[in-house]
């Protein structure tokens, strides 16, 4: 007898989760012991952001440069999550290296992925052997995926855009605005924050008596503090 295929398990498994998902449920080992992602993360924002491998040049500026921020991070509530594919006495190792030759205690957990885990977030690409690509992901406090950033293995990441970025997402998600190009410094309105467009003429014609505005559909504000 031939079994079915069924295509649904097929994309449950392997497709990686879109803006708007909710993050896949993961049962994970970590530095830290044991975590299941987002379940314990509900509340809270966070980065989940993989390395290829432990005791790499780029993965260990890299690491060193999130927990530089991670007080940042916690200011905005937001938690920080290391993952690879190593095994998690690789990363105790490792963080106790960084500790003892560059003098930065990484104080965030490290899950110890495996390859399922990996494929379910789209972190294993072909032709790069079983390293994961540099993923972050940027989940809110419901455990849905806000942002998803893939870099290259030869290309370390900007920790400062990954802070602006959740900066960004929370100010839009509390004031109902959007944020411009390079926000807070945008090279147009500075710190100021976009009004979403009007869905009808009669708020169109308003807008410019309400807002700064360019023209109806490009209106701006200060940030309520």
């Amino acid at each position: 007898m031939t079994q079915q295929f069924d295509e649904s398990m097929f994309y449950d498994e392997f497709s990686m989760p879109l803006l708007g998902d909710d993050f896949p449920k993961l049962e994970v080992q970590t530095t830290h012991g044991p975590m299941n992602i987002p379940a314990d993360l509900k509340g809270s924002w966070f980065v989940l952001f993989s390395h290829p491998a432990d005791y790499t040049p780029v993965c260990t500026t890299e690491f060193v440069a999130f927990q530089k921020k991670n007080d940042e991070f916690e200011k905005m509530g937001c938690k920080l999550i290391g993952m690879s594919v190593d095994q998690v006495f690789s990363h105790i190792k490792w963080a106790e290296w960084i500790s003892e030759n560059l003098k930065v205690e990484i104080t965030f957990p490290i899950v110890a992925a495996n390859d399922r885990i990996a494929n379910r977030l789209g972190m294993l690409h072909p032709g790069k052997g079983s390293n994961t690509v540099r993923a972050v992901f940027v989940g809110d406090p419901e455990g849905k995926v806000r942002l998803v950033l893939y870099y290259p293995q030869e290309i370390g990441r900007n920790i400062d855009e990954i802070v602006r970025a959740v900066k960004a997402l929370q100010t839009s998600d509390k004031n109902k605005v959007a944020t411009p190009a390079d926000w807070p410094n945008n090279g147009l309105i500075n710190d100021r924050v976009i009004i979403p467009p009007a869905t009808n003429v009669k708020d169109a014609a308003k807008r410019k008596e309400q807002y700064d505005c360019y023209d109806w559909w490009f209106c701006h504000k200060p940030l309520e503090r």
